[in-house]
């Protein structure tokens, strides 16, 4: 009886893969998933099966689960004496892909104990390596593997990212023309040479390979984009609109051709075409941070009093989120958020910001400016004085802190201080017109003052006088 049902059950698994193949074949990774795991759950022990899963798990763009199914496969291959090196280099590759390049160099390792010389494997070695930053133990692996086969095109692509991570460009040319000769059909091989020609000033060039590359493959949406933002960079801007537009043509939600459009829009000083290509960004991807700056940015320029509100949420919550990944925030990305906070009036906001990018560029006099605004409108005005100071420490003619201390010092009535910094901020801009205004005021408040002493000097001599005669008693004859 439980041999019958065990045939059964191997029956229903059988069925399930085929039913996961057909999925797969039409693009239907959901599917194709849910079916294949059905089979595992009646016959966990196929490592055919964990193989094809990691394959659907990649083609849906889940590397750290595809390299989990990869190793699943290589691990059963194994116990059986059988070890798979496509198991052990796509585990490897995946784990590469999903941002764990350590993790992915041991299972090239294996790969490599599994077939030593292969090519394959020295190529996803290369780029493990160069992920790492270890770019000489890179070059090492690449030439150690040309010993072996110099034919191979995607060692030499893979040197290539190498060389283009460390900006040296010309060198990269030269690795990816080779890959084109030894394989013209690489995939994306001459749009990575036309990024390598665009980085060394010959867009012209660039722009047609990026053609060559959409000859052979009309749908590609990575190299739509490419060839957009090279003809933004050539202020083509209606080539690079039909690029980002025939992008979703392809793919309708395709959040970066959003973006672009949006950006295009403001550079055609379209504001509001623009802020809707934003939105619809961040309803696609509602971590896109760069649309959710933008957008604010166009709300403040727009100056609507209704916009205040949303204004606020959409930078509070990029605040929020910038917290939680602060080590994977790029400090200009930090400092443009922290000056749209101080546009927004959300001043304290705007101090936790700065006071990030300081920690992790503390010689920043910008950011040192911009902290002692926030807490001067913060009403911090000891702190404010302070950063501002600190401003002038890393950058001793930096006019705008100059001006700031200079104001401090006059809303606290210390007159002689502030005309200390408007003079010191006057030799340096003698012609800027927020100073001339301090100059005024200050001429002003000296004047002012003077009239008192005057007016105070004749008080104080006519009492005198009257002390001296109408206070004295009088005479009688």
């Amino acid at each position: 009886m439980a041999q019958g049902a065990g045939v059964n059950d191997w029956a229903d698994a059988e069925q399930h893969v085929e039913r996961a193949h057909d999925a797969y074949d039409a693009g239907r990774w959901d599917e194709a998933e849910s079916e294949l795991r059905r089979a595992l759950s009646l016959n966990p022990y196929q490592p055919e099966w964990h193989f094809n899963l990691g394959l659907t798990l990649e083609a849906a763009g889940r590397t750290a689960e595809a390299a989990q199914s990869f190793s699943k496969a290589f691990q059963l291959r194994e116990e059986d004496g059988q070890p798979d090196l496509q198991a052990a280099l796509l585990a490897g590759v995946n784990l590469v892909r999903a941002g764990r390049p350590t993790e992915g160099l041991e299972w090239l390792e294996r790969a490599e104990h599994v077939e030593p010389g292969s090519s394959d494997v020295a190529a996803q070695r290369v780029l493990a390596l160069a992920d790492l930053g270890r770019h000489e133990d890179a070059e090492d692996a690449f030439y150690l593997a040309l010993e072996h086969n110099s034919e191979n095109a995607e060692l030499y692509a893979a040197m290539a990212e190498s060389l283009m991570s460390r900006r040296l460009h010309d060198k990269a040319v030269w690795c990816l023309r080779e890959a084109a000769r030894i394989d013209p059909t690489l995939p994306r091989v001459q749009a990575r040479l036309a990024e390598a020609y665009a980085a060394t000033g010959r867009l012209e060039r660039a722009r047609q390979l990026y053609l060559r590359e959409l000859r052979q493959d009309p749908g590609d949406v990575d190299t739509l984009l490419d060839l957009g933002d090279l003809l933004v960079e050539m202020r083509r801007l209606e080539e690079a609109s039909e690029k980002f537009r025939r992008v979703l043509e392809i793919e309708p939600d395709h959040p970066d051709a959003h973006f672009a459009l949006g950006e295009l829009a403001e550079r055609r000083g379209q504001p509001e075409e623009a802020m809707a290509e934003y939105a619809v960004v961040l309803r696609l991807d509602g971590a896109a941070s760069s649309a959710r700056r933008r957008l604010a940015a166009l709300l403040i320029d727009r100056g609507r009093e209704e916009d205040l509100i949303r204004v606020k949420d959409l930078l509070r919550r990029e605040a929020r989120e910038q917290r939680l990944l602060a080590e994977l925030v790029q400090t200009e990305d930090a400092s443009d958020l922290g000056r749209l906070l101080l546009q927004a009036g959300l001043a304290v906001e705007a101090a936790v910001v700065f006071r990030d990018v300081l920690k992790r560029r503390p010689g920043d006099h910008t950011a040192h400016h911009h902290l002692a605004v926030a807490l001067f409108e913060s009403g911090d005005v000891s702190g404010g004085l302070e950063q501002a100071r600190q401003a002038l420490v890393f950058q001793p003619r930096f006019v705008p802190a100059m001006y700031n201390i200079a104001v401090a010092h006059m809303r606290q009535r210390e007159w002689t201080r502030a005309a200390y910094w408007v003079k010191r901020a006057s030799r340096i801009e003698p012609d800027d017109h927020a100073l001339r205004r301090l100059r005024l005021r200050l001429r002003l408040h000296a004047m002012a003052w003077a009239g008192r002493v005057v007016v105070r000097l004749g008080v104080h001599t006519a009492r005198r006088v009257w002390g001296a005669t109408a206070g004295r008693p009088i005479r009688t004859r």
